[in-house]
């Protein structure tokens, strides 16, 4: 086989071969076939150039249609053959570039304008052949008499056997001819379309300028127009059709008739129409999907003066439990029954409902007043999921909680209307379910700036935005600063200083808690060698102490204990200035491989504090097998004494946690003194060291220098 052609030129001459191949042996024609494709290049260079110019141009293609009859191929099987050359390879050959379904539609309109370039040029030389005759008559009047004949013959013929519909009509819209092809288009076996006036043609799909353009073309103000037209069939169904309409004029240029061409185009837009419902519907419950209902709501958002919207989202609680006991096919089919009943909520003007994807679906109403209306739909919504659903035989109870936005039009775009709804039904839903919650901009804006810290928290630890503030352990027996508690905080570029509270739970969610804790970990490590360095390994005070806290996710990270060696060795700090606070909490129930890491880090030498002792249910017989050295009591023991006389019950309970403590060779640290009636107190209950505003807030290294100046100057 030969190659395919490369350029465009090349496959401009191909197309040009196999048009003068078929042509050729119907054509009157001296020349021979290479002549007579050299005669067709130009014709195909032009039709070339229709195809992909800017503006359909019918009156090149027009010429093109006209310039066959000039090359003498007048025989109705010429054109016939040429318009299923152009059909079958115009496109193929010469429109490399452009969408091929525009291609195609331009090269049906660049075939019904040939034929009517052809009609008329050889209408044109049928004239000019009867006038030649009209002069010669006496000398030659059979010889014309027989060119007529067969001048006739060759039009009738192209007129009958055309593939697309032509129909010709007076200037009136009386319909006076129209071809087989037009009549099996309208489901009709004669000539009844024949007497009926153009103008009776009217759909109500009509386009606002159709009637516009026949009114200037029969008025001879233009030469043709081109229309997408529907038409009723005697039967009652729809007819779509590409509809060509050129102007026809006598040799004196005086308009005479009207030349329909028609391309049935039904199936094409039937196909259009339902792969256009694919894209904007849901394909398992029929709703509309998320495409479609951004459009109606962007919709509803632009609204005029006045307009309003309400927006209900709503989730299915416990879905994924459905999904994962009984299967996916269980699942669809409860989503199929939901949406049911979620589509015969919304039935009034303005209201629909969309499924934006799982078991999330939307519910949406506009108009001037929807403050009352989006709380009927939200509570129509939530009556309607009461009934059970029946599943395979089971009865499933459906909960949902919905997020409501109500709101004036044109004051924000479809995402923030969207995500507020999200951020308002996640409210509902950890408020237990099965319950709607109106939009609160004040809480969508702190899950909007919660959010905000999160994505910024891996870049902060990245760019160094962390720093660790130190408070200071004092001993209540002699009041010499013991340690520090190190206290990472975050200096974020919008919002400033922020404590570990707004941060620590995010990156415990994300797991960025592991390398943010290894960094205070080797910081507050490394500055606990430049106490030592600086205030001396011994004296009445001791060495300096540094406290870290551990996270639930720092204690079940396989790296701890590792961490925490290198660490040490890396900056040649000793163990026993090291002590690992873990909150009580997170020691509730722990088993012996939870256990495991920090026994292996205290046999090392390293400290273990319980931290916030006494705020959960504390089994204080597990304190034989925790492997800690000291507890923290939590601020909570201190408030009461805050006032003299102290609660008494709250006195007994410390007292009896401290002797507790000591008698199992623990040292007791209280948290939360600010006065000093309150640090008396617990010196009197025989707690060891303490940590509050009283004595220092938290703040830099340098202030527990100074501290220990006071201390050892004091």
């Amino acid at each position: 086989m030969s190659a395919e052609p490369d350029g465009p030129e090349d496959r401009l001459r191909r197309f040009a071969t196999i048009w003068s191949r078929a042509v050729f042996p119907v054509t009157s024609t001296s020349s021979t076939r290479p002549e007579f494709e050299a005669e067709l290049l130009p014709l195909a260079r032009r039709l070339s150039e229709v195809l992909h110019a800017r503006g359909f141009d019918a009156g090149e293609a027009r010429a093109v249609g006209a310039a066959l009859v000039d090359a003498h191929c007048t025989d109705p099987e010429a054109l016939s053959r040429t318009l299923d050359c152009v059909d079958a390879y115009l496109v193929l050959y010469c429109g490399e570039d452009g969408d091929p379904e525009d291609l195609r539609a331009r090269s049906a309109r660049l075939q019904h304008a040939m034929a009517a370039g052809f009609a008329g040029a050889l209408r044109a030389r049928t004239l000019a052949e009867q006038e030649a005759i009209a002069q010669a008559a006496l000398k030659a009047q059979g010889v014309v008499a027989e060119a007529l004949h067969a001048s006739e013959a060759r039009f009738r013929a192209v007129f009958e056997g055309a593939a697309i519909g032509i129909g010709i009509a007076d200037l009136d819209g009386n319909v006076l001819q129209v071809n087989d092809a037009l009549m099996r288009m309208f489901g009709i076996a004669d000539s009844r379309l024949g007497g009926r006036r153009a103008t009776e043609w009217t759909h109500p799909d009509d386009a606002p300028q159709t009637w516009r353009l026949y009114q200037e073309l029969v008025r001879g103000e233009r030469e043709h127009y081109h229309v997408e037209k529907a038409f009723y069939r005697p039967d009652g169904t729809v007819l779509w059709t590409n509809l060509t309409v050129s102007l026809l004029r006598d040799a004196d240029g005086t308009p005479q008739y009207q030349l329909a061409l028609m391309e049935d185009t039904t199936e094409r837009r039937l196909l259009n129409l339902r792969l256009r419902y694919e894209a904007t519907h849901d394909a398992l419950t029929g709703l509309p999907n998320r495409s479609f209902f951004f459009e109606r709501l962007e919709k509803a958002l632009n609204a005029g003066p006045g307009q309003r919207f309400g927006l209900c989202y709503l989730d299915l609680d416990g879905f994924k439990t459905v999904n994962d006991s009984l299967g996916h096919a269980a699942g669809d089919r409860l989503l199929v029954e939901v949406a049911d009943r979620l589509q015969a909520c919304a039935t009034a003007p303005g209201e629909m409902v969309a499924r934006l994807g799982g078991d999330e679906f939307v519910a949406l109403t506009t108009g001037p007043d929807t403050r009352h209306e989006v709380d009927e739909l939200a509570g129509r919504i939530m009556n309607a999921l009461l009934a059970p659903v029946s599943v395979d035989g089971r009865e499933l109870t459906v909960r949902g909680s919905i997020g409501i936005v109500e709101g004036p039009a044109g004051e924000r775009s479809p995402a923030e209307v969207l995500r507020s709804a999200d951020i308002t039904m996640y409210r509902a839903k950890s408020a237990g379910g099965n319950r709607f919650e109106l939009a609160d901009p004040e809480a969508d804006a702190r899950v909007i700036t919660r959010h905000g810290l999160t994505t910024a928290l891996p870049a902060a630890l990245e760019r160094g935005e962390f720093f660790i503030e130190y408070q200071p352990l004092v001993h209540l027996g002699d009041g010499s600063v013991r340690g520090a508690e190190a206290l990472v905080r975050w200096l974020h570029p919008q919002h400033g200083v922020l404590g570990p509270d707004r941060f620590i739970p995010l990156a415990e969610h994300t797991g960025l808690i592991v390398p943010l804790g290894r960094w205070v970990l080797e910081q507050s490590v490394r500055q606990a060698r430049l106490w030592r360095e600086r205030y001396g390994e011994s004296g009445a005070a001791g060495p300096l102490r540094i406290n870290v806290n551990l996270s639930p996710c720092q204690l079940t990270h396989p790296g701890l204990v590792q961490d925490t060696v290198e660490i040490l060795e890396r900056t040649g700090v000793a163990p026993d200035a090291l002590c690992l606070e873990v909150t009580e909490s997170a020691l509730i129930g722990a088993d012996d491989d939870l256990l495991k890491p920090l026994r292996r880090l205290a046999e090392m030498g390293v400290d273990i504090a319980l931290d916030d002792f006494g705020t959960g249910y504390s089994n204080l017989a597990n304190l034989r097998r925790l492997p800690v050295s000291v507890l923290k009591l939590d601020r909570s023991f201190t408030q009461s004494m805050q006032q003299f006389p102290a609660d008494p019950v709250d006195l007994k309970i410390v007292e009896g946690i401290v002797a507790l403590a000591h008698s199992l060779d623990l040292a007791v640290t209280v948290e939360g003194v600010e006065t000093g009636a309150q640090a008396e107190q617990l010196r009197i209950l025989g707690c060891d060291t303490a940590q509050g505003w009283y004595y220092a807030r938290p703040g830099p290294p340098e202030r527990l220098h100074e501290l220990a100046l006071v201390d050892s100057t004091g």
